[in-house]
């Protein structure tokens, strides 16, 4: 099987190159095209594609599109989602290398771990990185601040909880290792209202 060359140039079937015929197009269209060039049905037909491509060619630059409804809107969103996303977490894996996740979806992860006690409304979480552990883990410290029920009976009791469920998922679930978390009350709610 041959390998065709991409710079060689395509022969039409009178022999003459799609080359040639592209660089005379305009001498032919003036009149001062040769004989072969003025008789040829192939290079006639050539032509006639050429012509109509550049014609397209010429339209497009011509007449851009239009742009886009809300293009600064949709341009602003993509931005403000990354910039919500903020920064990366290394979490290690059984298999070789490690997985980068964004802090804002592990806070996601560690929010509804605390929101998994009974009572308890997770607010705000926000962590960063301050080490790394013993087996290449991401060493952090959280700050969680939670919402609890005003009439509530266990509120001391809340608390241990809610760290012993975040401390776990984030250990089992992202592979993050806690060096310290920060609960703070920062709300309370009456049992009913959301």
């Amino acid at each position: 099987m041959a390998v065709t060359d991409t710079d060689e140039d395509y022969l039409l079937p009178c022999g003459r190159g799609l080359d040639r015929v592209w660089e005379r197009l305009d001498a032919v269209q003036n009149g001062s095209g040769d004989a072969h060039e003025t008789s040829c049905p192939h290079c006639r037909t050539a032509r006639e594609s050429l012509l109509g491509l550049r014609a397209a060619t010429r339209e497009l630059i011509d007449e851009p599109a239009p742009e886009p409804p809300d293009l600064f809107g949709r341009i602003m969103s993509a931005v403000r989602a990354e910039l919500r996303r903020g920064a990366t977490l290394e979490l290690v894996t059984p298999h070789p290398g490690t997985v980068a996740v964004s802090e804002q979806a592990a806070a996601v992860v560690l929010r509804y771990a605390a929101d998994s006690v009974p009572g308890v409304r997770a607010r705000r979480c926000r962590m960063r990185v301050v080490g790394i552990g013993p087996g290449g883990e991401s060493i952090v410290h959280i700050s969680l601040s939670i919402a609890v029920p005003v009439l509530g009976d266990g509120i001391p009791g809340l608390v241990p909880r809610v760290r012993e469920r975040v401390t776990a998922a984030a250990s089992a679930q992202t592979g993050l290792l806690v060096g310290r978390l920060d609960i703070s009350i920062v709300d309370v709610y009456q049992e009913g209202a959301r």
